[in-house]
């Protein structure tokens, strides 16, 4: 019968369809609030399931969109039936939930891996405790596609919410939570984003006529009717009065939160997009969410749902400001907003004694935590504040506390903490944040075994599993790749804080690396402002590294590698690049299987982000710089005909990667140069001298020195590498690669005289002896000793010295016109340009 009345489309029907739809919410409302009271009943169950095979959750949908069309034309005939059709679908939805959180433990991650200390959760226990919502996704996708596709339903679901009458207001907002789940874009159809820009351009969003304005248009109503009114400038409607303003504040601020944790997830950046570009609605829009969490500040007897669900949502808003300063107008406004120091430790203290209306003590719905706002507000006032707001939070004791909250464990089913995996994220964000106050405090939190442990727990395989299988915000691989990303931030600050500090491994750490991992950190900060910290974080790095090793970090890291897509692992390869310039960390990472071939085979991807890439190669580098000890494992992992391909990448800092990776592979000894010359990587190096990008040309002759250093074996690959490094000594190069092209020149003739002659009829050992009158100048000026250091003279000066060893270079010397320039540089006063001359000098009078 229904079928056949929705199926009419005739306005003459308004009042047939409306009471059609109030019946089936009666009943449906009925079944709900059945399940709610009792185990499962075999008949509701069954009510249930007859509406799910009969399509009513199409039929709904087709309701929605004749009230909806009815709607645009003009006409409210409609208007109550669409009311009811979103009353009797979120009815279905919330019974199908219900039956499911009764047969499926329904427990945020943390709380899962916590209760692992009493059970063994298996994989099959993973994917249980995230199936809240399974029976109704059917129903949630009908709805979702509906309304991706339908404009009328867009308008329809928009009049119930424009309405405030509770029911058909409150059904619309559930819904609409559970359709942001759904898919990513129906966030952006909310806030009225175009579909046609990128995720990256930054537009006004939330304007008037949308459902982002309307709901904080509801909020401003609650305030009203509670009779604490804030300066909101949005819209309200007087004529309506809502029974209930806790619960539509709590479920209105879910909504907002979602959608801002949803554009997150999609790569949008900015609050705008939900705040519009309006300075004065942006303030009253925070505003109105703060007065919904500030009016109840002072009631420390309990943490009251709506005041946590209101913290959430401006906290999640916040969160798509990128930006770690201050300086833009959104973190100005919400600075004041912001709870006291007092508050935060007072929420993050209480054990709450309320529970909301769905019995969820810690959960504000089965995706979103209670304590998530408040530690989201927390961060943002960490990361905001300044040092002072640094300093007083820790002094509040708010590190042990949200360290505290990771280390929960009980035995009962009630989540005591309420942290859902968006606020896991930013409780690791808000200990990073507090180790910028200081030596004291990054002593306290990661110079302590048990706490790195506790960390590395949310890297295990199963709280990996328990996130990646989560359906709500922060969820899936986007959730994995978050909290991975938020803990390498914390495991890397000492490195990142002594990144800049001369003489540490850190200095010879990729570039690459350095920056990926510097990004928004407060470690990259602590280093300019406060040198002692710095002190006291290189002091404490052997600590450190003992602890990570003790915990087993680097085999920790190396398999979340198992849980993530390589396009999301920049963070991940740069902190493992970062950790290979540590011996002991180096050595304990080869143990654990870095340079298995078919890990390197993947790391090395051509399809893999750039950056990925680039560390990769520094990893091998750093290795094979280190100790020669290291080659036969960089040897088992079957590298060279990678490297050889990187030679000709596209992209520069990829080829000069590679030529600094195959430099320091020939670094030790000639262990890799038969691998060489099997491969035909030495054409392709010396290729590289004549490279458009200055680096790969720098570290290309740093790659031919050092393959012509142990012995002669590549010398006649080599022999066309000359006249290129002559070149190089004429040009305009920097210092650096004229100093390695001078010094290749040299190791051309370390070994035997073979390429003697090739060195003088290509102009090479001419090339070096003008690169020395060039600087001899400087050399002789007692005031230029610094910039004679820096200078690529010693080296060319070295390598003469060496070709004087062989006779055909000698007499060349002699009667070259430049040689009265070595005998002046033995007045230099530097001595070693002057040993270097007078050495010269000597060999070359030799017959």
């Amino acid at each position: 019968m229904f079928s056949q009345v929705v199926g009419q489309n005739a306005e003459s029907l308004g009042r047939v369809l409306y009471e059609s739809c109030a019946c089936i919410t009666i009943m449906l409302s009925r079944v709900a609030l059945g399940l709610k009271a009792s185990l499962v009943n075999e008949t509701l169950k069954q009510i249930v399931d007859h509406c799910d095979s009969f399509g009513l959750a199409d039929l709904l949908c087709l309701c929605l969109s004749n009230s909806g069309s009815s709607l645009i034309s003009g006409s409210s005939n409609l208007l109550r039936a669409a009311c009811e059709a979103c009353k009797a679908i979120w009815s279905l939805i919330d019974s199908m939930e219900i039956l499911s959180v009764k047969e499926n433990i329904c427990l945020f991650p943390l709380k899962s891996l916590r209760s692992n200390a009493f059970h063994q959760f298996d994989n099959n226990d993973c994917e249980r405790s995230s199936l809240v919502g399974a029976e109704s996704t059917k129903v949630v996708d009908v709805l979702t596609r509906s309304f991706l596709r339908s404009k009328d339903i867009q308008v329809a679901i928009y009049y119930c919410l424009h309405q405030r009458f509770e029911g058909p207001l409150s059904a619309a907002i559930q819904i609409l939570v559970r359709c942001c789940f759904h898919s990513g874009t129906v966030p952006s159809i909310l806030c009225g984003l175009p579909s046609s820009l990128p995720v990256t351009t930054i537009v006004s969003g939330g304007g008037d006529g949308t459902v982002t304005s309307e709901v904080f248009s509801i909020l401003s109503f609650c305030a009203s009717s509670s009779n604490r009114e804030p300066q909101t400038g949005e819209a309200t409607n007087p004529k309506c009065k809502i029974s209930n303003p806790s619960s539509i504040v709590l479920h209105s601020c879910l909504l907002l939160a979602t959608v801002a944790q949803c554009l997150k997830s999609s790569g949008r950046n900015s609050a705008l997009f939900m705040l519009t570009t309006n300075p004065k609605k942006q303030l009253s829009r925070l505003s109105v969410l703060a007065h919904h969490f500030s009016s109840e500040e002072r009631t420390k007897s309990s943490f009251k749902p709506h005041c946590a669900s209101a913290m959430l949502a401006l906290a999640s808003i916040l969160s798509l400001e990128s930006s770690i300063s201050t300086e833009s107008s959104i973190s100005e406004i919400a600075m004041p907003l912001i709870p006291r120091t007092a508050t935060v430790c007072d929420h993050l203290k209480i054990q709450p004694i309320e529970e909301n209306e769905a019995g969820l003590n810690c959960m504000l719905s089965y995706w979103h935590g209670l304590r998530d706002g408040c530690v989201g507000l927390l961060e943002c006032r960490l990361k905001w504040g300044g040092p002072l707001a640094v300093q007083q939070l820790c002094a509040s004791g708010i590190p042990q506390l949200l360290i505290n909250m990771l280390a929960v464990e009980v035995e009962s089913e009630k989540d005591l903490v309420g942290l859902s995996p968006v606020g896991v994220v930013w409780t690791i964000s808000s200990i990073c944040h507090c180790l910028s106050a200081g030596a004291l405090v990054f002593r306290h939190i990661l110079v302590k075994s048990e706490h790195i442990r506790l960390i590395c727990d949310l890297l295990s395989d199963i709280y990996l599993k328990l996130v990646r299988s989560w359906r709500g915000p922060f969820g899936g691989k986007d959730g994995v790749r978050d909290i991975v990303n938020a803990i390498i931030d914390l495991l890397a600050f000492p490195f990142v804080a002594i990144q800049n500090v001369p003489g540490l491994p850190s200095a010879t750490a990729s570039v690459n690396s350095g920056f990926l991992l510097n990004v928004g950190s407060p470690g990259g900060r602590i280093c300019m402002e406060d040198i002692e910290t710095v002190r006291a974080f290189e002091t404490n790095t052997k600590i450190y590294i003992q602890i990570l090793l003790e915990v087993g970090v680097p085999g920790i890291i190396l398999r979340c590698l198992e849980h993530m897509e390589l396009k999301y692992c920049s963070k991940l390869i740069a902190f493992i690049a970062k950790m290979t310039c540590h011996r002991p960390l180096a050595v304990e990472l080869l143990r654990k299987g870095l340079l298995d071939p078919f890990r390197m085979r993947r790391l090395l991807d051509s399809s893999n982000p750039r950056e990925v890439t680039l560390d990769a190669l520094m990893i091998v580098s750093d290795l094979a710089r280190m100790d020669k000890i290291f080659y036969e494992n960089i040897s088992r992992a079957d590298l060279l005909e990678p490297l050889k391909e990187f030679l000709t990448h596209e992209d520069p800092n990829v080829r000069a990667k590679a030529c600094s990776a195959l430099g320091n592979m020939c670094r030790h000894s000639s262990y890799f140069y038969s691998s060489l010359a099997t491969h035909r990587i030495i054409s392709l190096l010396i290729d590289r001298c004549a490279d458009p990008d200055k680096r790969t040309r720098k570290f290309a002759c740093f790659a031919i020195g050092n393959a012509a250093y142990h012995n002669d074996v590549l010398y006649e690959d080599l022999r066309r590498s000359i006249p290129q490094l002559a070149n190089l000594l004429l040009s305009s190069e920097e210092d650096k690669t004229k100093a390695n092209a001078a010094g290749a020149l040299s190791n051309l003739v370390r070994n035997s005289k073979k390429l003697c002659e090739d060195i003088i009829s290509k102009g090479a050992l001419q090339a070096l002896l003008k690169l020395v009158a060039d600087y001899s100048m400087v050399a002789l000026n007692p005031s230029k000793r610094d910039a004679v250091s820096e200078s690529p003279l010693k080296i060319a000066l070295f390598s003469l010295a060496k070709m004087c060893t062989h006779p055909p270079c000698r007499q060349y010397l002699r009667s070259s016109e430049l040689f009265p320039v070595l005998a002046r540089l033995r007045q230099s006063p530097e001595s070693t340009i002057a040993n270097y001359a007078n050495v010269i000098i000597s060999k070359a009078s030799e017959p």
